[in-house]
């Protein structure tokens, strides 16, 4: 039987134990684990994600890989003919999946084998587009042109090469949970989304500009949703695996991308969307995730940069009050690093049960740690 310290800290708490005689408890354990094997008690879930140089290089490696079979194809490989291209984007799928099970199964470097796993994956919108190309199965759209131009245009043609890339991940994620996978499947179904809105469009001539529109607002609301699947999935978080984390990615990209690219002269929304930006970071300190205190960051910075080169264009002041404000940034940074545990245990003992439940276990245990 393995534990990790949280269920040493609760049992101990629902026998009864003094804080001190756990605290010598969990001291003894960590010394046994050391030293000795069977201990009993396993590492604590929320380990620090490994990303060195190798781990760089085994991503580095699957991307390129990813792209040289998509974005950057070229003209004269597409000359192949369709079942040329499928027979080929099957033969690297195969290769792929039984290196990557070698790897995962046999040798236990799970993530090599993973992304092996998702570059198989990454295959299939190859194999399918070949057999659509080979025996003319476009839809009312008509045929979408070159393959690169899956990664750049919105058509629905391209629905069938999405759906089965959905398809062909799940099953991937049955056999190898490796979470770069969801990535994979995340991108296709943000393609889904964008090639789906010329069919719920039908019947209406908004013009280029209202197409555009219409997709950012699709965009903004299949992030918000892959958003709310990333926050459910990280609430049952797995003690090894950290599926939510590319759900995260991918949602703000979708969500805050197509904010972003919102055009709107109303200095009003502008500062709807700083505001929302704010949001975000306040919600990287409640969920512990950094990806939303990037995002937000940038999106607060664009705003500024848009207040000194339009609102305040002619403004001596603004950039000594801007860096005023900055400077009180960084300070608000330095007291949060200082007083980080007593502040972290304050907001828990704060918050109501309601929104305690809301919180993933990791920024749980995170806070515990810190104030500990």
């Amino acid at each position: 039987m393995s534990f990790t310290e949280n269920d040493v800290r609760e049992a101990g708490r629902a026998v009864a134990l003094r804080e001190e005689q756990l605290e010598g408890l969990l001291t003894v354990l960590r010394a046994r684990r050391g030293t000795a094997q069977g201990t009993g008690i396993a590492p604590a879930p929320t380990q620090p994600v490994r990303f060195d140089l190798v781990h760089l290089l085994w991503y580095a490696g699957a991307l390129i890989v990813m792209g040289a079979m998509g974005l950057f194809s070229t003209l004269a490989f597409e000359q192949m003919g369709g079942k040329a291209l499928t027979l080929t984007a099957l033969i690297y799928a195969v290769l792929f999946v039984i290196a990557g099970h070698y790897l995962w199964y046999r040798r236990s470097l799970e993530t090599p084998g993973g992304l092996m796993i998702a570059v198989a994956v990454a295959m299939i919108p190859l194999a399918v587009y070949g057999l659509q190309e080979a025996y003319g199965l476009w839809d009312d759209a008509g045929a979408p042109g070159r393959y690169r131009d899956f990664y750049v245009w919105v058509k629905s043609s391209w629905l069938p090469m999405e759906i089965a890339t959905v398809f062909a991940g799940l099953i991937a994620l049955r056999f190898y949970p490796f979470p770069f996978i969801v990535a994979v499947i995340a991108v296709a179904l943000w393609f889904m989304s964008m090639d789906l809105t010329p069919w719920i469009l039908q019947g209406h001539d908004l013009g280029w500009a209202g197409s555009w529109k219409a997709r950012r607002i699709v965009s903004m609301i299949f992030g918000l949703i892959v958003l709310c699947a990333a926050w459910f999935v990280d609430l049952k978080r797995d003690q090894k695996r950290d599926f939510a984390f590319w759900l995260y990615l991918s949602g703000l990209l979708a969500f805050w991308g197509a904010l972003t690219a919102s055009d709107s002269s109303n200095e009003v929304a502008k500062a709807i969307y700083c505001l929302i930006n704010v949001a975000l970071i306040f919600l990287s300190v409640f969920l512990m995730r950094r990806a939303y205190a990037v995002f937000g960051t940038i999106g607060v910075s664009i705003y500024l940069g848009h207040l000194a080169d339009k609102v305040f264009k002619d403004s001596l002041l603004f950039p000594f009050a801007l860096s005023l404000i900055g400077i009180a940034i960084i300070a608000t940074g330095l007291f949060l690093h200082k007083h980080r545990a007593v502040l972290s245990a304050w907001m828990t003992n704060l918050l109501p049960v309601s929104l305690k439940k809301l919180r993933p276990p990791h920024a749980d245990a995170a806070t515990r740690m810190e104030h500990a």
